[in-house]
């Protein structure tokens, strides 16, 4: 049974025995997950984007249901049909993109799960004070969400979570959009509610502040658990390991085709910068170069991806393709030769309800219909089969709908597109987060290739291994800033989770929570 004490003594709230989850298009997400949660300890969950640590704290709080487990709440089987009866039953979750309603107030907002009622209820008021006394925290019950600081409001939603009467907090990423003097106030609330006897599950990419904060890790990785231990048993380097796994060996030949980076420089980013979260920045890449941005969450990856492509209209600086200085207009970039494959799929990049050839016509429709105005189907149909060809895309033919496909072969489509235009560079975010293994292997094989044609790829990948194996220069963001420069042949996986962590050579520190003597070691900041 998975439900057990921990070596403190302290009893268990949540168990989780055998969780699996598969989504309707076949994508396996969890795949047979234990877990376990006590009352009074910090549980650090890790893993890489699309591990599965966000589809598991969505089993927990009931937003999803598991394909297959029990989860056993204070001792008994439990199956919760909605996050209301999961809060009911004394389970909150803090969600990363803090889902207040702007245009109320602190008290609104934190007592919004009440039905009925006064909206300024003096009695809410009282006990919206006392948790700010619980928790050391200070807030205006009548401030508008609008007006508040990003960290503030992560805030508002411990107190939201607290006025439940939550034993069990969920908080997945709770630092990532944070500054550093809001980190140390989370921090300072995390330990303060663990002494008060409340259960965290604290989800977060940063090893510095897990290592710090917490008193046991799990690490998941394609939807298993791959590593369990107290913290105080385990290193930095242990948890980094685990973390980036060995799991594209097969793929290791890609690295011998490394070596086709040409002389002329095809993009050059001049002080290229973003209120949206990206430093001042020059960047530049040549024909034939495959370069992998690599950081955590909250670094600045894709605001620097939309940024030159130019879908970020309030980023600064210059970014010229070819000798050629470029407008912020995305619809030029595709006209010049730059191309985007963006993270979020669905809303950025393909239409799910089209038929695959449609989909893949569509940066080129001017390009294929007959002066510009008549839908040349027969090309946009040979178009798809040939790239249901090149990229083993699992299809009866162009006719299928997006929405029928595998998450890995709607992947495909949106890398696909961009091969029948006149492109120069290829930006990819993300472009095999969530699918399998063999998926994988057909777009990184792909990445090389276009390198090969002189094509320039920049790539963004969550999978620091998976990156190594494909591109010949690693830039390190951190904090919108990159951090350090690595050729890919002489780095590791680790050594990058270690320098976007801020604990490698050149990685800029950050603040992390001090542990006492008697909680056992002493950390200092880093």
């Amino acid at each position: 049974m998975v439900v057990r004490s921990s070596t403190h003594g302290e009893p268990s709230l949540l168990g989780l025995e055998d969780i699996h989850l598969t989504f309707p298009n076949g994508t396996v997400a969890l795949r047979g997950v234990d877990f376990v949660a006590h009352a009074g300890r910090v549980h650090g969950l890790l893993g890489a984007n699309g591990a599965g640590k966000s589809t598991l704290i969505k089993v927990l709080c009931a937003s999803i249901p598991a394909t297959q487990g029990r989860i056993v709440w204070r001792g008994e089987e439990v199956s919760f049909r909605t996050p209301f009866e999961a809060n009911q039953a004394g389970i909150a979750t803090i969600h990363q993109n803090i889902p207040l309603i702007p245009t109320l107030s602190v008290q609104e907002n934190v007592f919004m799960w009440k039905r009925g009622g006064l909206r300024h209820n003096p009695d809410d008021r009282r006990q919206l004070h006392m948790l700010c006394q619980e928790i050391g925290y200070e807030v205006d019950p009548d401030d508008l969400i609008s007006d508040l600081s990003i960290g503030a409001r992560q805030m508002v939603c411990i107190l939201q979570a607290l006025s439940l009467g939550a034993d069990l907090i969920l908080m997945d990423e709770p630092t990532a959009s944070l500054a550093k003097e809001e980190r140390e106030i989370v921090y300072a609330t995390v330990r303060r509610l663990a002494e008060q006897g409340k259960g965290i599950i604290f989800v977060s990419h940063f090893l510095d502040e897990i290592m710090a904060l917490t008193d046991e890790v799990t690490v998941l990785r394609d939807g298993k658990v791959v590593m369990y231990s107290e913290t105080h048993a385990t290193s930095e380097e242990q948890v980094a390991e685990a973390i980036a796994g060995k799991t594209i060996a097969a793929l290791d030949h890609l690295k011998t085709q490394r070596g086709t980076i040409r002389d002329e420089a095809v993009l050059e980013c001049r002080n290229l910068a973003s209120p949206a979260g990206l430093a001042p920045m020059d960047f530049t890449i040549h024909a034939g170069e495959v370069v992998g941005i690599a950081g955590l969450l909250g670094s600045g990856r894709s605001e620097f991806m939309h940024a030159v492509f130019g879908s970020d209209k309030q980023a600064t600086g210059e970014v010229v393709l070819d000798g050629k200085r470029m407008r912020r207009n995305p619809g030029q970039s595709v006209r010049e030769g730059l191309a985007l494959i963006p993270e979020d799929r669905d809303q950025q990049a393909i239409v799910p309800v089209f038929e695959i050839w449609k989909n893949n016509s569509l940066p080129y429709l001017t390009k294929t219909a007959l002066r510009g105005i008549v839908v040349q189907e027969d090309t946009e149909r040979e178009w798809a089969e040939e790239a249901i060809r090149i990229l083993n895309i699992k299809a009866e033919g162009p006719d299928d709908l997006v929405t029928e496909l595998s998450g890995g072969n709607a992947q495909k489509v949106t890398v696909a597109r961009w091969l029948f235009g006149d492109i120069k560079v290829l930006l990819m975010d993300e472009p095999t987060a969530g699918i399998d293994v063999g998926a994988k292997a057909d777009i990184l094989t792909l990445v090389r290739k276009l390198a090969s044609e002189g094509k320039a790829v920049v790539i963004v990948s969550s999978e620091f291994e998976e990156m190594l194996t494909v591109a010949d220069r690693i830039l390190v963001m951190r904090d919108g800033a990159v951090v350090a420069e690595r050729p890919a042949a002489d780095c590791d996986d680790q050594e990058l989770i270690l320098l976007a962590s801020g604990k490698g050579k050149n990685g800029n520190g950050r603040s992390v929570p001090h542990r006492t003597e008697q909680e056992g070691e002493t950390h200092a900041q880093v």
